[in-house]
């Protein structure tokens, strides 16, 4: 697997960069974005790591871009922040950023992310069609949702948890259970990542939002608003 890391903190890119070669894993590092941008003209990547605050561009804009490219739309981006705030981080996810890790973080939390990112990949995904709930239709083919007939854009993240809601449609699922379904990942305690997917989803469906009940202490569930 591919990655490139956009990093300007040498001494957390080299940590980075070193933890993932020792793994296996075929690693380009960049201190700049219109370095990495250089680079990836010439060959594309299966994962991204990005920094959001870079010296010549922002990692949201660099990230706006990738998600304007028909090539690189649905490649993964894991963003690396130092911001604290959830504005950044909701900034970040709704511009199409698949996860989000804050520094300063462990190696192994580094690594488990993007090994379930790997595992991701190779899994096939299932063409559903079209699903029609609620006023909420949903079509694989396009990746599109529209709603009572207007269509809205989703992430590729935003997409995957309300298509997966709706297909366990007044079922209770558990926020372990969306992180292992839609990223991969093995549940230790980080449930964050899927909240505040779902306040973005919920935003996305306006009048539909109750659509979405929040069951206290475990989870989500997808039902016909009472």
């Amino acid at each position: 697997m591919l990655i490139y890391l956009v990093e300007d903190d040498t001494s957390i890119l080299k940590l980075i960069e070193y933890s993932l070669k020792t793994k296996g894993y075929e690693v380009r590092a960049f201190e700049r974005g219109k370095d990495f941008f250089k680079v990836l003209e010439e060959r594309k990547a299966d994962l991204v790591l990005l920094d959001i605050m870079l010296p010549d561009m922002d990692g949201i804009e660099i990230l706006k871009r990738l998600r304007e490219r028909e090539d690189t739309r649905d490649t993964w981006v894991i963003m690396i922040t130092a911001k604290t705030s959830e504005y950044d981080v909701i900034s970040a996810l709704d511009e199409g950023a698949d996860d989000y890790i804050k520094k300063p973080f462990s190696v192994m939390e580094l690594l488990s992310r993007v090994g379930a990112v790997e595992r991701r990949a190779g899994k096939k995904v299932v063409d559903t069609g079209v699903l029609d709930y609620n006023g909420i239709v949903i079509k694989d083919k396009n990746r599109s949702v529209t709603i009572d007939g207007v269509q809205v854009d989703f992430s590729l993240k935003e997409y995957e948890v309300l298509k997966y809601l709706i297909l366990n449609k007044d079922i209770v699922i558990s926020r372990e259970k969306l992180l292992t379904e839609i990223w991969g990942y093995d549940y230790e305690g980080e449930t964050r990542t899927v909240d505040m997917h779902i306040k973005l989803i919920r935003d996305k469906l306006g009048d539909k939002r109750n659509s979405i009940k929040t069951i206290r202490g475990i989870g989500y569930m997808m039902t016909k608003e009472e």
